[in-house]
């Protein structure tokens, strides 16, 4: 009956049950039924057979739930560690499992499989510092602001549950302990720039070797750099140093990519030069043995007819004389009448072909003059004179 219902408290017999009244009705109820079991009499209480038989049947009940609470499951990735009066007893594998009930056995069921993370200089966020943590001294005596992360996993939970007291505590204190005795063995420079995934390999070395001589029953899995810089309060003077490193960088690469363009021309042009020289080398030697061997030749020859090759060789030597020479020689002393003309322009004219040469100019030129005075020959002579003069 709802409590807004007009009706509700009209009648005498519908008011709210009484505890008590329903308490004393199972109870009597209960009476009943053992006394019917038990043959007990109509009006009074149970016989003693009677009551045996509740007590025993209420006995086995009560195993029964007590040797069923000892019944558990092992989830996969999980481990159960068994106790028997608080003692390590073994370590039970995943699936349903049973150990003695309480309070002679007791069972701690661990993840052996969940990744766990200790956070070293910082809580939840990087930008939630803690100074005590972060701030390490290096080797060159600077000051470095680090924040880093350790993820690990238990391999012994018999270890990690009975050798320490609080093995997390225990791994963040070694965390912090091995990444400062890193940092403090490496440069500045390293730590911040280069390093920093040999820094955390270093690091979860010599934590794990740690935590296996304390027996944490630990594995370190990852060993993750949040953050890694100079003090705030240096912040500005580190980036211009940055900067500078930087432009040195920039400097350097620049003139190496120039060096790179020159080198490989002058070396080169180097080359060139060599093969050239070379060359030269080879064809002066070439000459010169050319000349001594026409030299041996004409050698023997002259020793053979000396008279003949000593006209030959004058005769050749002139002709190479005479023919880079523009002067025309006449000869005057037969007293013959002849006109001036070009012999030069006559003889450069006769090294073309389908030219006339000089001679067959001359021929006609001779035939077609007359004879003159005395007093002719003179005149031409003076102006031929005067002529060459002109030329020359």
């Amino acid at each position: 009956m709802a409590w807004n219902d007009p009706q509700w408290g009209k009648k005498g017999n519908e008011g709210p049950p009484d505890l008590d009244e329903l308490w004393r009705r199972f109870n009597q109820r209960l009476n009943a039924l053992f006394a019917r079991k038990g043959g007990g009499t109509p009006g009074g209480g149970m016989t003693g057979p009677a009551k045996a038989g509740g007590i025993g049947l209420v006995a086995a009940l009560i195993l029964l739930v007590w040797i069923a609470s000892g019944f558990y499951i092992v989830d996969a990735g999980e481990r159960g560690v068994v106790l028997r009066f608080g003692k390590y007893v073994e370590s039970t594998e995943p699936g349903p499992r049973w150990h003695l009930p309480f309070p002679i056995e007791s069972v701690q069921v661990v993840n052996v499989q969940q990744v766990r993370t200790v956070e070293v200089g910082y809580r939840t966020s990087v930008k939630t510092k803690v100074a005590k943590e972060s701030l390490m001294l290096t080797d060159d005596e600077n000051i470095i602001d680090i924040q880093f992360a350790v993820q690990y996993i238990l391999k012994s939970p018999q270890d990690y549950l009975f050798s320490n007291r609080s093995p997390d505590d225990a791994v963040l204190q070694v965390a912090e302990s091995a990444i400062r005795e890193v940092v403090g063995k490496s440069k500045m420079d390293f730590v911040l720039y280069e390093g920093r995934s040999e820094i955390a390999a270093r690091a979860a070395k010599l934590m794990q070797e740690i935590l296996d001589r304390y027996k944490t029953g630990v594995s370190i899995s990852k060993v993750s750099m949040q953050n890694a810089q100079p003090p705030e309060q240096v912040q500005a003077a580190f980036d211009d140093a940055v900067k500078a490193g930087q432009d040195r960088e920039r400097l350097k690469n620049e003139g190496q990519a120039y060096a790179n363009d020159v080198i490989p021309k002058a070396r080169g042009m180097a080359s060139r030069l060599l093969q050239e020289a070379d060359g030269y080398k080879q064809r002066v030697i070439v000459s010169a043995e050319g000349d001594a061997s026409r030299y041996k030749q004409v050698l023997g020859e002259y020793v053979k007819a000396p008279g003949v090759t000593r006209d030959r060789l004058y005769l050749d030597t002139m002709q190479q004389v005479l023919t880079n020479t523009s002067k025309v020689l006449v000869d005057q002393k037969g007293g013959s009448n002849l006109l001036y003309l070009p012999l030069d322009k006559l003889m450069q004219m006769s090294g073309q072909p389908g030219t006339p040469d000089a001679a067959s100019v001359r021929a006609p030129v001779q035939e077609a003059v007359p004879a003159a005075a005395p007093e002719s020959t003179t005149r031409s002579r003076e102006a031929f004179r005067s002529r060459d003069r002109e030329v020359r």
